[in-house]
Order: structure tokens, then C-alpha cells, then sequence
């Protein structure tokens, strides 16, 4: 199965990943030019008694062909797929643009004294246009995290792993376990409705951690990481929890009221635009687009 119309010639040259399904390998396309290559070949028994090609992966594919016909800077390129059968197992292999680090390494390498503010700045700055671009589209990319965003050694920023990214439809079947749970939005948590509001809520989990070069919300359990969000932004009040939760409101959730400056160290721009990412209600929190036009960007 042929998703591609012309093969990459590569040659691997290092194995740089290994998961459940298979290898990641660091390659070198074949010919003039030469550009580096992330090569993800992947091993599915089709056998009636195995559940073959994972839908998280069916999906990864075909939106990353969706997006990648825009060729935007901030979304990592799916450059050739293809599937061989081979007995009774199937063969799958992706070829992506070759990118150094990942954004959590990036950050393990930053120095005791944190980033620069011109350096969080660009860092947002293009991670929220990916994000844009994403949100337009109707892609809910629903998994941001440092390592699912990649950093290259000329400084972009590229999102990366739409295994649990999906179109946003007004009947999609909302999944409640989406997004690692440091960076997952309230209403994930309380099991309730959402929409591209949960990306936000992430994208500004990531924008303290380039501050504070650490997790903000460190949690263990659905509840504890509830937790850790009220400690930081106050617990809303019962009229604001949403009545569809399963999750009870209870006051030993964390202290009542509302926080307007959530890290001590930023200033008013910088603290602004944190609250308006890690707003409790989905509806308030700030859009991608909105938050570009954010004065934090507009200063010098």
C-alpha cells in the first residue's frame, strides 16, 4: 500500500528509539539533497487473533498527510509512508524531517539560570502558531507535552505525535483519557465535554515550565493533579464546577478562591497571559490566535 507516490532513497544510520511496535533510526536521503531523516519502521502481526495497525496510528498518518499539504514551520513533515506485507505480517514504515531534540531535553540542558525571556518568547511564539495553524484545521492535537514538540539546532519549533490528535467534529466521541496527565486540562480530568481549549491549557503548562525549567502540575492521580491546579489557580467556586462531572465539587479540592498571579518571578505581560491559558473554564481561556496578539509579543 502505496501512500506516496515516489519512494525516499535513504540509507540508516543510527538507531536513535525503540517502542512497542518498533524502531525509530536516524537516516541520510540518497542523492542530491542528502537532508538527515527520521525513519519510524513499524512490525504488525495481521493475524485474526491480533488487532493489527493501531487507529492511534492510522490516524497519526493521515492527519500528518492532511496538515503537511500547508507545509507549515511549526508542524513536523511526514515526507513518505508505506506499508508492505510480508506473510502474515504488515511492515510500516515513516519517514519524518530529521529533528535534534525534543523540548524536554532542550529544557534538561538549559542553565541554572533559566532561559531568556527572548528565548521563551520565540519558543511560545511558535509553538502557538503550530498550534493555530492546528485549530484552524480542526485538529485538537490532544497529547502537547515538551517531548511531543521537537526543537531544531537552528531554534524552530516543530509539534510532533498526533497519535491522540483528532479532527474536532460537533458528534465526535470525546476520549476522557487523552493528554499525559501533567499537562491535561480541567475538564479532561472531571470527564467532562471539550474542545481545542485542552491544547491551550497545555501550551500554557509548557510556557511556565520554560520558567521554571520543571513540571508546574506534578501529579500522580486524576485527583492529585486536580489538586495541584487548585493550589496554583484556586479552587472555583461550585457554581463554576461543571454539573455534568462525575467528580463531585469538595472544598478539600484546594483553597477557595481566585489567583491572578500564578508564578512569583513574571511580570504583568508574562503573568497575563499564563492565567489566560490556565483559565478553569475552557470558554474564557485564551485562543491561540488571541494569544499571539497578546501584549507578552508585542513588546520589544
Amino acid at each position: 500500500m502505496d501512500m506516496c507516490p515516489e519512494r525516499l532513497r535513504y540509507e540508516l544510520l543510527a538507531e536513535v528509539g525503540e517502542g512497542s511496535f518498533g524502531k525509530v533510526y536516524k537516516a541520510r536521503e540518497v542523492g542530491e539533497k542528502r537532508r538527515l531523516l527520521a525513519v519510524k519502521k513499524f512490525n504488525f502481526s495481521m493475524s485474526p487473533q491480533e488487532a493489527g495497525i493501531p487507529p492511534s496510528m492510522i490516524r497519526e498518518v493521515a492527519l500528518l498527510r492532511k496538515v503537511g499539504h500547508f507545509n507549515h514551520p511549526n508542524i513536523v513533515k511526514l515526507l513518505d509512508a508505506s506499508a508492505e506485507s510480508v506473510g502474515s505480517a504488515l511492515d510500516l514504515t515513516l519517514v519524518l524531517e530529521y529533528i535534534d531534540q525534543d523540548l524536554s531535553t532542550f529544557l534538561s540542558k538549559a542553565p541554572a539560570c533559566g532561559l531568556s525571556r527572548d528565548l521563551v518568547k520565540d519558543v511560545m511564539q511558535q509553538l502557538l502558531q503550530g498550534l493555530d495553524f492546528l485549530h484552524t484545521n480542526l485538529v485538537l492535537h490532544r497529547d502537547l507535552k515538551p517531548a511531543n514538540i521537537l526543537v531544531s539546532n537552528h531554534g524552530e519549533i516543530k509539534i510532533a505525535d498526533f497519535g491522540l490528535a483528532r479532527i474536532h467534529t460537533f458528534n465526535i466521541a470525546l476520549t476522557p483519557g487523552v493528554v499525559t496527565l501533567w499537562y491535561r486540562a480541567p475538564e479532561v480530568l472531571l470527564n467532562t465535554a471539550y474542545m481545542s481549549s485542552v491544547d491551550m491549557w497545555s501550551a500554557g503548562c509548557i510556557f511556565a515550565e520554560l520558567f521554571l525549567l520543571r513540571p508546574l502540575f506534578k501529579g500522580y492521580s486524576e485527583v492529585q493533579q486536580l489538586q495541584k491546579i487548585f493550589e496554583v489557580i484556586g479552587l472555583p467556586s461550585e457554581e463554576e464546577w461543571p454539573q455534568e462531572s462525575p467528580i463531585s465539587y469538595s472544598e478539600s479540592l484546594g483553597p477557595r478562591g481566585s489567583v491572578t498571579k500564578l508564578l512569583p518571578n513574571l511580570d504583568q505581560d508574562e503573568n497575563d497571559l499564563l492565567f489566560r491559558c490556565l483559565s478553569f473554564d475552557p470558554s474564557r481561556r485564551i485562543s491561540a490566535a488571541n494569544a499571539l496578539a497578546h501584549p507578552f509579543f508585542m513588546k520589544l
